[in-house]
């Protein structure tokens, strides 16, 4: 068999069921999201994942038909026919906060920069490579309920909340947000 550019394939259980070479397999997938960012496989265990193109996969939430020619299904998920696995921003700001490694936090002027995406010079000590870039943002709920509270000294809540993809190489944060999705903020 082999890959065809206008279809949706669902991706093998494991290499061993695998028709088509090249293709990722569910298990790759699952492991690859796992080992690089630390997200529980049960976060994606619900999910159906699919080849449209070469390497281009995609994730959806309810189990459809294999051979489907329409236009999308579900999001684009991940970048597998390459030396590097690439998540997609979508990815990332879908499932990366369930993400314990390779999580990029940035300061409010970084975070700024990388939506615009602009590339900076931020310090890093963990791995090289695609990162999850997050920002720490405060819960608009809980400040207002506080305020309506007028719980004077209450602790303002704050969560994590990932951004999109970057890549780190020597010193540097490259901003992988799509120039289409670039916000200046």
């Amino acid at each position: 068999m082999e890959n065809t550019s206008h279809r949706f394939e669902r991706l093998p259980a494991s290499a061993d069921e695998r028709d088509v070479e090249g293709r990722a397999t569910r298990e790759a997938v699952l492991s690859y999201w796992t080992d690089r960012f630390g997200v529980p496989r049960d976060v994606l265990a619900p999910y159906t994942f699919w080849e449209k193109g070469a390497g281009k996969i995609w994730i959806a939430a309810s189990d459809v038909p294999d051979g489907l020619e329409v236009e999308s299904l579900g999001m684009t998920f991940l970048r597998t026919r390459q030396e590097h696995w690439k998540p997609t921003t979508n990815a990332a700001q879908r499932f990366g906060r369930h993400a314990t490694r390779n999580v990029i936090d940035l300061s409010p002027a970084d975070a700024r920069a990388f939506v615009a995406g602009e590339d900076r010079e931020v310090e890093w000590d963990g791995d090289w490579g695609y990162l999850i870039a997050a920002h720490e943002i405060a819960d608009g709920a809980a400040d207002e309920a506080r305020e309506d509270a007028d719980c004077a000294g209450a602790e303002s809540s704050a969560r994590r909340e990932p951004l999109g993809v970057g890549l780190y190489l020597h010193g540097e944060l490259r901003s992988m947000i799509p120039k289409g999705r670039r916000r200046e903020l």
